[in-house]
């Protein structure tokens, strides 16, 4: 037949999602920065409801190619590719925040600078005790990334998606539990995020890894649904691969930040 398939790629139809998301995220960059000129959120959030949408629109048409059987052992290694280069990409990111609390806290301030910029922590700054709550958040991350692998391995040695929703219970609670922890050690922190370097860098390194975690979180809990839904298999759940690599990556991230920024940095 002239149109049969003699290939193992998935040739996408016309889709409406890339321009969609261009411009939704063209509208929530260009919003926010109005917002940052006191003209208003409104044009930030118009965009963000648009990136929303299209990032549920796409997802979902990927869930729906991988159940008619179009991810084919080629398609799937494509999808692995462009996951870890996904990572790779977050790491970067991250990295730079590392960069930036690095190059401060060795070499603090300078002639030109104040002397209370000349130390590191800034004078008048009261980190956190590594040892109480964010080492408890640390156990608390650690130990949803093990109730993910176990939900991997249920699924992908003895195909048991029972235990696999189960198992990823436990590691969405323990994420949301993580998250609200984090809230809470804000809450209580003694500096601002603006006004000192210190503040401002690890505002953004935690503060980012904490979106991080919000975001992995969802992730895990569209997989615990589509999990009792029986939409994986020992052979087909690529889309849970690609979540558990980003929850690990969460957890090796902050690792370093507990490493770095609570008990080093301070």
């Amino acid at each position: 037949m002239a149109h049969e398939k003699n290939h193992d790629y998935h040739i996408l139809s016309p889709s409406p999602w890339p321009l969609l998301g261009a411009v939704g995220a063209f509208v929530m960059l260009f919003g926010g920065v109005m917002w940052m000129h006191d003209r208003g959120p409104w044009l930030f959030l118009i965009g963000l409801l648009g990136v929303l949408y299209v990032m549920f629109g796409w997802w979902r048409d990927v869930v729906i190619e991988s159940r008619a059987g179009d991810h084919t052992p080629v398609v799937q290694l494509g999808l692995r590719y462009g996951v870890i280069m996904f990572i790779i990409s977050e790491a970067m990111f991250f990295a730079a925040w590392f960069w930036t609390f690095f190059k401060h806290a060795l070499y603090p301030g300078g002639a030109e600078q104040a002397a209370e910029f000349q130390t590191w922590p800034p004078v008048g700054i009261e980190t956190f005790d590594p040892w109480h709550l964010p080492l408890i958040n640390t156990l608390i991350l650690l130990l949803s990334g093990c109730f993910a692998t176990w939900a991997h391995h249920a699924i992908a040695h003895d195909n048991d998606r029972k235990t696999m929703a189960q198992a990823l219970i436990g590691a969405v609670a323990l994420g949301v539990l993580f998250t609200i922890c984090q809230a809470y050690e804000y809450s209580h922190a003694t500096f601002g995020f603006s006004g000192n370097v210190y503040g401002a860098t690890f505002f953004m390194a935690t503060g980012f890894h904490g979106l991080h975690v919000i975001i992995g979180t969802i992730f895990l809990a569209v997989c615990m649904l589509r999990a009792f839904a029986g939409h994986f298999t020992a052979e087909k759940h690529i889309g849970y691969e690609a979540a558990a690599w980003y929850w690990h990556f969460v957890d090796v991230v902050w690792l370093f930040l507990f490493a770095a920024v609570y008990i080093w940095g301070a």
